[in-house]
């Protein structure tokens, strides 16, 4: 309903911005969960809770709210973090927050999960959402936990399973990818052909605002990705048409880029660069769900936009 009050933690992250921004597109009015005091967005309201690591008071914040989207929470940072601070983080802060929720009567509780809570398994079939969940680190343990517990309350809710995201501002992976595109020489990565499932964060945001939509179904959880898969080959094809440069890849086979690794110490990064991991999105487009942009345009976008150069950008968006 558009016009309704909608609370959002985890506003000021990567994604947090980009789905704000959707909310009062469609008309919503949002209220942003802080950390710390900061000038909210133009037409944004702001309420102060605190950290997540302890127990939070969620009183005020959901106050007069009619849907939550929660996406706070410790995000995958590999090995090493303590396992009670993802539980306690990702599982625990959540259904605090849901439990609040519900005392409040809100209509639809709406949580980012993540592909981790469903597996972590590279190079097998397809997931679907039918598959039984594996979750293979802390990380996923505890988005699958939270889920979890979502489905033991009497609350409507849903869970969107975002795969690896993509767009201005991301680290880590698709900003390493990135920087490889940007190099002015060929790179050796025209063998790596293994189809991955990913996600513009335009596409994410919009699959936010319909989840709150009479026409998405609750209590379960959703895979989100870009319908069509693309090779790290393709990636990097899309990437260098946005900065207006030839594909320039040397097709040089998949396994002798592997020993490489392996002997350089690099197979695992290798492993999550190159791995195929195709996840379906069946139930969100069955419900209606239509995202906005193709994964090769919103890839050139994404590239052109690093560059900060309107021209690049609107070549882009041309082609």
């Amino acid at each position: 309903m558009a016009n309704a009050r909608v609370l959002v933690t985890g506003a000021s992250g990567f994604i947090g911005p980009h789905v704000v921004a959707a909310l009062l597109a469609a008309g919503y009015r949002v209220r942003v969960a802080q950390r710390h005091p900061a000038p909210p967005p133009a037409g944004v309201e702001a309420v102060l809770v605190g950290d997540l690591a302890t127990p939070v008071d969620w009183g005020a914040a959901v106050e007069g709210i009619r849907h939550v989207v929660h996406l706070a929470g410790l995000a995958h940072a590999g090995p090493g973090l303590d396992d009670a601070l993802y539980r306690r983080i990702n599982t625990q802060a959540t259904l605090e927050l849901a439990e609040a929720a519900k005392r409040a009567g809100i209509a639809r509780f709406v949580y980012m999960s993540s592909i981790k809570a469903q597996t972590g398994a590279f190079d097998g079939p397809p997931i679907r959402e039918t598959d039984p969940p594996a979750p293979e680190d802390a990380y996923g343990r505890s988005k699958l936990a939270a889920e979890q517990g979502l489905a033991a309350l009497d609350l409507d809710w849903l869970s969107l399973r975002p795969v690896l995201v993509y767009g201005p501002g991301v680290k880590a992976n698709m900003a390493a990818l990135l920087r490889l595109a940007k190099l002015p020489v060929p790179l050796p990565l025209g063998g790596l052909t293994a189809p991955r499932s990913l996600l513009a964060v335009e596409n994410l945001a919009e699959a936010v605002v319909f989840a709150l939509t009479p026409d998405c179904p609750t209590r379960q959880a959703f895979i989100v990705s870009d319908p069509e898969p693309v090779s790290v080959a393709q990636m990097l094809t899309a990437m260098r048409a946005g900065l207006q440069r030839r594909p320039g890849l040397i097709p040089i086979p998949a396994g002798w880029l592997r020993v490489a690794a392996r002997l350089t110490g690099k197979e695992e990064a290798f492993t999550k660069l190159s791995g195929s991991l195709v996840a379906l999105p069946d139930g969100l487009l069955r419900a209606g769900w239509q995202p906005r942009v193709e994964v090769r345009t919103a890839l050139a976008r994404f590239a052109a936009a690093q560059l900060g150069t309107a021209q690049l950008a609107a070549s882009a968006d041309a082609g």
